[in-house]
């Protein structure tokens, strides 16, 4: 559902926004969320949990959130090995050439600032674009595959059109708006992309070098010609200095607390050492009677 680069990954208002986005754009939300244990995934765990206990009371008391404690977060490891594997070798190789040529040292605060403002936005772009083609391309067929085979895209948006069952749950926006006051502050620096004083510096001097597109070809030129703009400027050295105070926008607040008096999913695990990670009876899997239902529906 998402792919996103950024300066950080630890912020659970952060990771939080990737969800609430998601879900805005969707207009619903799946029974159950579930990550790998950490506080940066309180966020979600926490909205996710609200969300669900808004239109479902009888779910009050139970966290609706998986925490992958004992097996791993399989479906995410594999999509990011595939990632690993087919997109990540060639930016790799392009960002080590900054590297190697002695364009970008990461002890250098301007150069760190250029690099973020140049670079994020721009492989954000080709993550899009990765995600958009994995989604909507055909997988190879694996028979001992249980679940539907076809375009991702299209199974997920018509899963009764594979024999699969749909169990989106439908959200109002004032709903998502309502937990993202409660939980995101939009003035957190976590969510500038560089710090505010330094954006419209560096904006400024691209719009003087004509705002060059940024592609593959031209990403590192750009940089070294902002970078060398930058330097030539008489304000540049007041305003590293105020970068370099030694604080952390990650570290800035507390860590996000997890929602109190909340307990865990029901877990079963049989001999075979199947478990049930979804939200149907209390995570006990559907039924006979379950079944009869949703086909009459």
């Amino acid at each position: 559902m998402w792919i996103r680069v950024w300066h950080s990954n630890r912020n659970p208002q952060l990771i939080l926004t990737y969800y609430l986005e998601t879900i805005q754009k969707l207009g619903h939300i799946p029974l159950v969320t579930q990550s790998d244990p950490g506080t940066e995934n309180y966020g979600i765990a926490n909205a996710h949990t609200m969300l669900r206990q808004m239109y479902d009371p009888a779910l009050q008391g139970t966290l609706q959130h998986r925490w992958m404690r004992t097996k791993k977060n399989v479906k995410p490891e594999i999509t990011w090995s595939q990632l690993r594997r087919r997109f990540t070798p060639g930016f790799e190789t392009l960002l080590d050439e900054g590297v190697e040529n002695g364009w970008y040292d990461s002890d250098n605060t301007l150069q760190v600032m250029i690099f973020r403002w140049i670079f994020i936005p721009w492989l954000q772009c080709e993550l899009d674009r990765y995600q958009d083609r994995v989604n909507n391309t055909l997988k190879r067929p694996d028979r001992n595959k249980v679940l539907p085979h076809g375009v991702p895209n299209l199974i997920y948006e018509s899963p009764e059109d594979f024999g699969a069952l749909n169990f989106k749950v439908t959200v109002k926006q004032d709903d998502i708006d309502y937990v993202r006051r409660l939980y995101v502050n939009p003035d957190h620096p976590v969510f500038d992309l560089v710090p505010r004083r330094l954006n419209n510096f560096i904006q400024g001097c691209y719009e003087d070098l004509g705002r060059p597109p940024i592609t593959r070809q031209s990403v590192w030129t750009i940089y070294l010609d902002l970078y060398d703009s930058m330097q030539r400027s008489v304000q540049v050295p007041a305003v590293v200095r105020s970068l370099t105070d030694g604080t952390d926008p990650d570290e800035e607040e507390e860590p996000l607390p997890l929602l109190e008096n909340q307990n865990d999913l029901f877990f079963h695990e049989d001999t075979d050492g199947a478990y049930y990670m979804g939200g149907i009876h209390g995570g006990q899997g559907l039924g006979t009677f379950s079944l009869f239902e949703s086909s009459l529906r």
